[in-house]
Formats: structure tokens, sequence, C-alpha cells
């Protein structure tokens, strides 16, 4: 089975999904290591969040996405940044809602809780897809 959907158009989806886990595990860790004072902070007078290279991984996803006839490789490529920008984004979500840093703030737990329902929407539209492929599933509907 896992051979079947590494060979299908579901590869995307789970570069998706594997880089969506995978970057929030790994910013999450450098968040941390941050607030010990083991990895600094900023190295300017700015603080550049993380949400900003997300937005622009996003857009520039999106945008090849859409305008290109993309081969595999290059689908699978944009499949991985997109998981990527989308963590990045999504890990930052309480920043959205309040326009403040509440990180480390009981309030910035709500960026967690958009981190699990985004995967959860990634998972779930992923198993619809599967679903909706097999032709056993098909001919029930088409029945009705």
């Amino acid at each position: 089975m896992l051979k079947k959907i590494f060979r299908s158009r579901r590869l995307s989806q789970i570069l998706i999904l594997v880089s969506f886990i995978i970057t929030f595990a790994i910013v999450r860790t450098i968040t941390i290591l941050q607030k010990l004072e083991i990895l600094g902070n900023q190295t300017g007078p700015f603080h550049v969040h993380h949400l900003v290279p997300g937005i622009l991984l996003l857009l520039i996803c999106g945008y090849i996405g859409i305008s290109f006839w993309a081969t595999d490789r290059v689908r699978h490529i944009m499949a991985i940044l997109f998981g990527i920008g989308a963590a990045l984004t999504i890990d930052e979500f309480a920043l959205w809602l309040y326009l403040e840093d509440l990180y480390w703030d009981d309030l910035g737990r709500i960026s967690i809780d958009a981190i699990i329902y985004t995967f959860a929407i990634f998972s779930l539209i992923f198993v619809i897809s599967e679903i909706h492929d097999h032709k056993w599933i098909k001919r029930f509907l088409s029945r009705r």
C-alpha cells in the first residue's frame, strides 16, 4: 500500500504533512533554546518573526503551483516548501489574532491548537482523497 501511495499523486500530500510536522518540531525546539538563552534570539536591531519567511514560502509555492504545469519533481519540492511555510506561519497564529507576541504567554497556546487543527485538516483531506480514488467507493456512490 505504501508503494502505491508513494507512486501516486498522494506523495505531494504526504510531503506536505511530513514537512509541516518536522518544521513545527524544529521551530519549537529552536524557540525553546532561544528562551533558555542557549541560542541567540536576534542578531540586529530587528526581530523577524518566523511567520514572515513562512508567508513568503506560501506565496512563492502558491504562485508557482497555480501558474505552471509542474513536473512531479517540482510539485514535490513545492509540497515540501508549502508544508514548511504553513508550519512557520501557523505556529505564530496567536500573533495574527492579537497583534502581539504571545508566544510564551497562556494565550500563545492558540498557536499550538491551530497547528493541531491544520494538521488534522490536511490529514482529513488526504484520507478523503484516498477514499475517493478507490473504485469500489466510486461504484457504491454512483448507484445512489
